[in-house]
Formats: C-alpha cells, structure tokens, sequence
C-alpha cells in the first residue's frame, strides 16, 4: 500500500501497534503501515480513529501528530 495517499498512512499507523518509545525505524514504519491497511482496511482504520479519539481525546492528538510526522518522514 506504499500509493497510499499519506492521510490514509497516517491513520493505518496511528491504529497499528506500533508505538513512537519504540524509535521505529523509516522501513519498520512502511511495513507496519502497509500490513495494517492489508489487515484492517482504509474504511476500518478510519473508524478506529475515530473510536480512539472519542474514547481518549487527551492522548488520541499526541499519537496522531507523532502518525503524520513519522509517516511523511518514512514516506518521503
């Protein structure tokens, strides 16, 4: 899913596992990247966002702001 257009990146990765005390590395954040949207679906990472940013708006900012820079930084 490397054509992926980076808002749809951004959400896969905020919804992976995948987590930024990690220091994931550029590959490690594609491959988490394309293995979430395969698993889950653009359509399903999107609700999840949704859910975590209802459920935990507090946190939900800080984990999506580390998804977008570390997606344009992998991605570019």
């Amino acid at each position: 899913m490397n054509t992926a257009p980076d808002p749809i990146r951004t959400e896969a990765l905020f919804v992976s596992s995948l987590q930024r005390s990690q220091s994931p590395t550029p590959e490690l954040i594609r491959e988490t990247v394309t293995t979430t949207v395969d698993r889950l679906g653009v359509a399903r990472c999107a609700e999840l966002v949704a859910q975590e940013f209802g459920e935990h708006p507090d946190c939900a900012l800080g984990r999506m702001r580390w998804a977008r820079n570390a997606v344009r930084s992998a991605f570019a």
